[in-house]
């Protein structure tokens, strides 16, 4: 069997490292560099290009040129080149297969076992997404890491009689997660994680691009994709740039043909205030995941002993002060916050295949996500289908769980059990990962057959269901499937008002809340479509919000006229 090597698979650079005497190595690419940017280029003849040389088409051939993949994993999207279609799993295959070739060259021998690292905030269809590009590159992915994990493993194997509360902030290129551990005499004790899959220094690339293009005035990029390119890049040497100088000017000349068919050049200069008023908001939005960890994690701020900064968006001044204020803590650069995800998963790698002792070191992961089944239940109105967690967010993993269902309706036969993922009570606000089917069920009378539904949840963070009829014991299993399945936005339901389209809602929901804090019994009912309304309006979900509304104002009327009656 191959050493098995750990691998930071990242938005926009990726590294991999291995253990060598004990400690983590990284492993140059062909140029010699430990860090590869995120980037494939795919050749008229199938040829690919991975990392710098690869970068150099982004300009001359960005039709066939792919960067920032992995805020793609998951959605179902396809990249085409050539008038082929791929996956995104496919181009991180290549961006894999690469890597895995540097590392074999430098280590002079095979490499087909890898851990793998993600975001830990990545659902579970992101994750598979994830693990199937490992497979197309010819790996054995032995495990999926997350990422502030991986993190807190490189400075725990560092500090191993350490006792203290840690916060890992993780604010990488295309997402931010946030994570609370407990380290303790060598054992890395997660306790919670959140984050926010659609943020990182990307989207401060595009703010730097949207105040230097304007789609509406003389420069309109929009339909120049080699012009795109220069002013992404120009914006992201901006952004660098600005997290040690004052002031960056950028100079594009004849960057694109304008409307009335003369050249247009943008030359700017860009104030380090005035970039951090520009991205004020997004920056802001970190505050609520480092706080809804701590909650999760049954902490406060003052409870912290070290907060670790990790992601090359950490380097931002504003980002280290916002942190420094919301945790009343001066954040530490106590690891590399470009390669300690890499020696991370390195040394996780090393604990599997033995070369680090795991005696010394002990790792715990959680769930980040709630993850359930959608069964009827009887209302004030009627069945009605809900969310039912099984597997709370956060809980220590691997873990399986079981519950027990009812039949819900006479001489029923078989039964579909969906499988859901989120935090919402109505399962239209979820992600739906798959279903398995269950035949064979014993016609009787409905709530005379049991159902068992049983949840395991690995180390991968990958899900398997089980269902079995618990008198005549029948069984199946299986890994949801989740293709096509896109990650859903974290909700911060207090915000439903902000949303455009939110004032037509507001009178009935004010109605509701308003019998729903008087001291009458009304059940479960109206307080859950309440909150499935607020969800749908924050996710513009245009007929899924009309169609609640419909059914909030029924149960209101009824509820009217019940009071009539009696």
């Amino acid at each position: 069997m191959s050493r098995i090597v750990g691998i930071d698979l990242g938005t926009s650079t990726s590294e991999i490292a291995c253990i060598v005497d004990g400690a983590p190595k990284l492993l140059p690419n062909s140029l010699g560099k430990a860090v590869t940017p995120s980037v494939v280029h795919i050749g008229q003849d199938g040829t690919v290009l991975v990392g710098e040389e690869a970068a150099e088409y982004l300009f001359t051939r960005p039709d066939c040129t792919f960067m920032e993949v992995k805020r793609l994993t998951g959605s179902g999207e396809t990249l085409k080149a050539h008038g082929k279609e791929y996956a995104p799993e496919e181009i991180q295959a290549m961006l894999l297969s690469y890597l895995i070739r540097c590392a074999e060259s430098s280590l002079k021998e095979k490499i087909d076992r890898a851990v793998i690292t993600v975001p830990a905030y990545f659902t579970d269809v992101q994750r598979r997404a994830t693990a199937r590009a490992g497979e197309l590159a010819g790996l054995h992915v032995e495990r999926i890491i997350n990422e502030p994990t991986a993190a807190a493993l490189d400075y725990g194997l560092s500090n191993l009689k350490e006792c203290k509360n840690v916060l890992v902030f993780d604010l990488g290129g295309g997402t931010l997660d946030v994570t609370v551990l407990e380290l303790f005499e060598g054992v890395i004790d997660v306790k919670a994680s959140s984050g926010n899959n659609h943020l990182g220094g990307k989207d401060f690339d595009e703010i730097i691009m949207r105040h230097l293009a304007d789609p509406s005035g003389p420069v309109d990029p929009s339909g120049d994709e080699r012009a795109l390119m220069r002013l992404k890049k120009s914006a992201e040497d901006c952004k660098i740039a600005l997290s040690a100088e004052d002031e960056y000017k950028i100079s594009l000349p004849f960057l694109l043909t304008g409307k009335d068919g003369k050249p247009v050049s943008i030359e700017k200069t860009v104030r380090r205030s005035e970039f951090e008023d520009w991205v004020s908001e997004k920056i802001a939005l970190t505050r609520e995941p480092m706080m809804s960890a701590l909650a999760d994690a049954g902490l406060t701020p003052s409870d912290l002993q070290v907060v670790l900064l990790v992601g090359g968006s950490t380097r931002i001044p504003c980002v280290k002060k916002l942190v420094e204020e919301t945790l009343g803590a001066v954040p530490r650069s106590l690891v590399d916050p470009d390669l300690t995800v890499a020696r991370g998963a390195a040394i996780q790698a090393g604990l599997i295949e033995g070369s680090i002792n795991n005696e010394d070191l002990v790792l715990t992961d959680v769930c980040p996500y709630t993850l359930g089944t959608a069964p009827l239940r009887d209302g004030l109105f009627g069945k009605r289908l809900i969310f039912d967690p099984i597997i709370p967010r956060n809980t220590t993993i691997p873990t399986e769980k079981a519950v027990i269902y009812y039949t819900s309706v006479d001489y029923q036969t078989s039964v579909v059990i969906e499988v859901y993922q989120g935090e919402s009570s109505d399962p239209a606000n979820n992600e739906r990962l798959g279903e398995v089917r269950l035949t064979g069920i014993p016609p009787a009378r409905e709530g005379k057959e049991q159902v068992e539904v049983t949840f395991g949840y690995d180390m991968n963070g990958i899900l398997q269901v089980k269902a079995s009829v618990v008198s005549t014991s029948k069984q199946v299993s299986a890994e949801i499937s989740t293709t096509g399945v896109k990650a859903r936005p974290v909700l911060d339901i207090s915000k439903w008002e902000q949303v455009e389209g939110a004032r037509q809602f507001r009178p009935l929901i004010r109605k509701a809340e308003k019998l729903i804090a008087s001291d009458r019994d009304i059940g479960g009912d109206i307080k859950m479509l309440v909150q499935s309304l607020k969800e749908a309006i924050l996710l513009k979900n245009e007929e899924r919000a009309d169609k609640l509304r419909d059914e909030l104002l029924a149960m209101l009327e009824m509820m009217e006229k019940l009071d009539k009656l009696l």
